[in-house]
């Protein structure tokens, strides 16, 4: 089954025309509570020199148990660049969710969301481009600014850029850093937050994107 994107356009794109297609892609977001929430394919890429590897980790919300996981290797070819990461790893991941044999309700990804200064970080641009629900859940602020949320978990706070609420700053254990969570397409603000917390059991970030990274960074001895 897996998932095929539903746009296309051209990776080998200078800085100036990749911005171009962020606020193009931005402008296609859609903010809706998605149908079902209760399988989550946590999403990251480890990048090496030219080398990439993306991992895809589907874990059940209900029972918290791991349905599937993949990872592939492939080329990186975009320069590492702030703001422009989607283009150095979202054609992994296409590849990547591609080949599950599943369905995902919903991608989380090691990343922004709208929280971009072109409001398309890596998970809106891999969202608008399958059409899927994404959200993005985020180790550090890329923009914007916020008030400190409370020291419990599930305590939060809307994070602002311009006047503007552009993602959530969700404190998911009690006492630890907060997680940057942002919408990347089809789901809502209340909405991605409400997920992040389900999926997050003992440690900072959700299970989801957790298990991700660690896939990820294997290496074949």
């Amino acid at each position: 089954m897996g998932l095929a994107s539903r746009l296309s356009h051209s990776w080998h794109l200078s800085p100036t025309e990749a911005q171009a297609l962020q606020r193009k892609l931005a402008r296609q977001v859609r903010f809706e509570v998605p149908e079902r929430m209760e399988t989550v394919a946590g999403l990251d890429v480890s990048v090496r020199g030219e080398r990439g590897r993306a991992a895809v980790v589907v874990w059940q919300v209900a029972t918290q148990q791991v349905l599937e996981s993949m990872t592939i290797d492939g080329v990186v070819s975009f320069p590492y660049m702030p703001g422009l990461l989607s283009f150095r790893e979202v054609p992994l991941l296409l590849e990547v969710l591609a080949r599950l044999s599943t369905t995902p309700d919903v991608l989380m990804v090691d990343g922004q969301g709208v929280a971009h200064p072109r409001r398309c970080g890596l998970a809106t641009h891999l969202g608008v481009l399958l059409d899927h629900p994404t959200v993005g859940v985020a180790k550090s602020r890329l923009v914007g600014h916020h008030a400190e949320p409370g020291p419990e978990k599930g305590s939060w706070v809307p994070l602002y850029d311009q006047g503007e609420v552009i993602g959530a700053v969700v404190r998911t254990r009690t006492g630890v850093r907060p997680v940057y969570v942002s919408v990347g397409h089809r789901m809502t603000l209340e909405a991605a937050v409400a997920l992040t917390l389900r999926c997050t059991t003992r440690y900072r970030l959700p299970e989801p994107t957790r298990l991700a990274d660690l896939l990820s960074r294997q290496r074949a001895a």
